[in-house]
């Protein structure tokens, strides 16, 4: 790895090239030019049609469905521009594929996520820049740097303008976690927007019962704001709303970092009690969602600063 490549140069695989686009026009830089298609039988095959030789090369590529073939673009790709001698090659993982798989949940599990860091690696990124990994310690499964940004400070200015306090009484909204495991994300959260936290809490009391969804704190009367770092079949999400409204919430609001949105995930959001669901724009949203409940904030410009902050080796810590 070199300290500083002569130029700044931005490529993307198929998973998200509107947002690759959008991180360009904040730099005042064309996408490079490549080809990433598959042969007949499902191989990647990657072609790049500019120099790279000695550049800073930033690869765009979130890892979503489909989750195996995205991944191979990305480690096909770097690896091209290893070959190509790219000066520095940093892996732009808007959301990072296989991070629930952070742990051993019981004997014989593998923990994938290690894996993947791993391949990535090997691949040859010199960094990462992603933003809200689900586990934080995912970043100690590299031997490489890896930048992990926030999106709170999106969601923090959205809901500030949104509920301003000349018309609304922050005593009056709480953010709520969806479950236990994102307590100390949402109480961050809850902080900075200056409101009150309320937790649900998820539990079966015996087989064959149905769950049961307790709602610590109070939220009677309240507007609600559900908040995670990711919806994926939004089973959760929805039903965490539903317990909101029968303890007497006034309206359920919800943002994640990243929208999965798999199975009938969307179509489960349009028929809750949900009155909004803010997304960031780290994933495409899915083609088929014609609703008007999910909405997306754009996040290229962050990455396009925090990229600038890469190339010019200063820090990027003041981003979140």
């Amino acid at each position: 790895m070199i300290a500083h490549g002569k130029e700044i140069k931005v490529f993307c695989g198929n998973a998200h090239p509107d947002f690759a686009k959008g991180i360009c026009e904040e730099l005042g830089l064309n996408l490079g030019e490549t080809e990433v298609k598959s042969f007949a039988d499902g191989e990647v095959s990657v072609s790049v049609y500019e120099s790279v030789r000695g550049c800073d090369v930033f690869v765009v590529q979130p890892t979503c469905k489909p989750v195996n073939d995205n991944l191979m673009e990305l480690l096909i790709m770097m690896d091209a521009f290893r070959r190509a001698s790219a000066g520095r090659i940093t892996a732009v993982i808007p959301y990072f594929g296989y991070a629930r798989q952070d742990r051993k949940a019981k004997g014989r599990d593998p923990i994938s996520a290690k894996l993947v860091a791993n391949m990535i690696t090997a691949a040859g990124a010199d960094r990462v820049l992603t933003l809200d990994l689900h586990a934080a310690q995912i970043q100690g499964f590299f031997d490489i740097p890896v930048d992990n940004m926030l999106g709170n400070p999106v969601f923090v200015k959205y809901y500030l303008n949104k509920f301003d306090e000349s018309e609304y009484n922050h005593d009056d909204i709480v953010v709520v976690s969806p479950d236990v495991g994102s307590v100390a994300r949402s109480r961050a959260f809850a902080t900075k927007v200056h409101m009150g936290l309320a937790i649900v809490d998820k539990r079966r009391q015996r087989a064959n019962f149905c769950e049961v969804m307790n709602v610590i704190g109070d939220v009677k009367d309240k507007i609600c704001i559900l908040y995670d770092d990711m919806i994926d079949t939004a089973g959760t999400l929805c039903n965490a709303a539903q317990a909101l409204i029968d303890n007497g919430a006034k309206e359920v609001y919800a943002c994640a970092s990243h929208g999965v949105l798999s199975g009938s995930g969307c179509e489960r959001i349009e028929a809750s009690p949900l009155k909004e669901v803010m997304l960031l724009n780290t994933l495409p949203m899915p083609a088929h969602y014609k609703g008007k409940k999910i909405r997306q904030l754009d996040v290229s410009p962050l990455f396009a600063k925090a990229i600038t902050r890469i190339y010019n080796e200063t820090p990027i810590s003041s981003l979140f």
